[in-house]
């Protein structure tokens, strides 16, 4: 009777990629999926803050994951992808490079980050870490990714 308990532990998530790295966020978070446009840029707010985007009415943040997580800027010309998510009833967007595929994990996949990489690097952004195949889904815990510092309050 274990195969019940296993499907009921299982999750999907959006992977998406940032230069080489793949990163998984969870699917429930997950508004939608929009083309990136310039947001409005606001005033003392941290460089990976990009701004703000009317949405349907509603004024969403835009934060760069790129300069959240120290990566750099993305090369000239490249096309980038925002991500809307729903975090605590609010809408926040974050622009990534590309969207890949929406994967069905089971909670026991996700390991922590080993324990000399925790010590090196702050582990405040990542979840765990999954093999899924040939490559390594870094999972995303995104309120940490949107603090209390990193988050514009907008009306």
């Amino acid at each position: 009777m274990e195969a019940p308990h296993a499907a009921e532990t299982s999750h999907e998530f959006l992977t998406f990629r940032l230069g080489a790295e793949e990163y998984a966020i969870d699917i429930l978070q997950v508004r939608e999926i929009r083309a990136y446009e310039t947001p409005t840029r606001i005033a003392n707010t941290p460089t990976y803050v990009k701004g703000v985007v009317n949405l349907r009415g509603a004024i969403v943040p835009i934060l760069d994951l790129r300069g959240r997580f120290g990566l750099g800027e993305l090369a000239a010309g490249a096309s980038r992808v925002v991500v809307i998510l729903s975090l605590e009833g609010r809408p926040l967007g974050i622009v990534v490079d590309a969207v890949s595929d929406v994967v069905r994990l089971q909670a026991g996949d996700i390991r922590p980050a080993p324990e000399q990489i925790r010590a090196v690097v702050s582990d405040a952004f990542v979840r765990g870490l999954v093999p899924v195949g040939d490559r390594m889904l870094i999972v995303v815990d995104l309120a940490r990714v949107v603090a209390v510092e990193a988050y514009v309050e907008v009306a």
